[in-house]
């Protein structure tokens, strides 16, 4: 699965509809808004995109849009996990609206959502294969509970130990983003097409350098850890077999 989000909204109820009447917002009042979630940040205007390009931009990059009733920023430095330490301002941003924070990465198999109502967090959850469950708090929502249920597990494919978690996080993720955005990454499509949600671009640089910095010491740090590639083959019933030295 390639689906990777980190989506922040700010809603006056559902986000869904203002999503399907989406047109382009005005660019000086989103690159204000921009700016006061970043005070500390060098933003800048670059070129425009939509929702489905870019809900999970590059580094120092973000998109926004400022629709009646609703804010939406795909930003992965507006995105926590766990989810219940997003920073104070943040919370205040919203202005008493509904929160909404969808995260996931299909690299690490992570997912991160969480729902915040008149500033009071009721559901947050933070999954990942290596990590299992970090963050769990509320109540699961109705869409949920088939995948508590045990109803969709994950069958291994190249090995045969059982996956670490009752069901992959970015199924349910996939739902996650279809009950309050409308619209999936793969699959069945939703009733939001988000290619049709026109978004403004902005680099977001710290001046510092620090940040960028830390990006490098952390991929050094992940080249080293990483162990040699491991090769698959398909057997005569279906199933996968490793290739290792001297078989095929």
């Amino acid at each position: 699965m390639g689906a990777k989000t980190a989506l922040l909204a700010f809603a006056e109820g559902d986000l869904r509809p203002t999503l399907r009447e989406a047109v382009r917002s005005d660019p000086t009042v989103v690159l204000e808004r921009v700016r006061e979630l970043h005070p500390e940040y060098e933003v800048t205007p670059v070129g425009d995109g939509s929702l489905g390009d870019y809900s999970h931009p590059p580094d120092d990059t973000g998109y926004a849009t400022i629709l009646p009733g609703a804010e939406l920023y795909c930003d992965r430095r507006l995105v926590w996990d766990p989810p219940s330490q997003i920073p104070a301002p943040l919370l205040r941003a919203a202005a008493g609206r509904r929160i909404i924070m969808h995260g996931m990465h299909s690299v690490s198999d992570r997912l991160s959502f969480a729902v915040w109502e008149n500033g009071e967090l009721v559901r947050a959850l933070s999954m990942a294969p290596d990590g299992g469950i970090g963050e769990n708090i509320g109540e699961p929502y109705d869409f949920e509970l088939p995948f508590w249920a045990g109803e969709h597990p994950v069958e291994p494919v190249f090995s045969e130990d059982p996956y670490p978690l009752p069901f992959h996080p970015l199924d349910l993720g996939e739902e996650v983003l279809r009950a309050f955005f409308g619209f999936i990454l793969e699959g069945v499509p939703g009733d939001v097409d988000p290619f049709d949600v026109p978004l403004h671009g902005f680099r977001i640089a710290d001046p510092t350098g620090r940040e960028q910095a830390e990006r490098e010491s952390r991929m050094e740090e992940i080249w080293k850890l990483m162990k040699p590639p491991r090769r698959y083959t398909s057997a005569p019933d279906g199933s996968f077999r490793e290739i290792t030295d001297g078989t095929r």
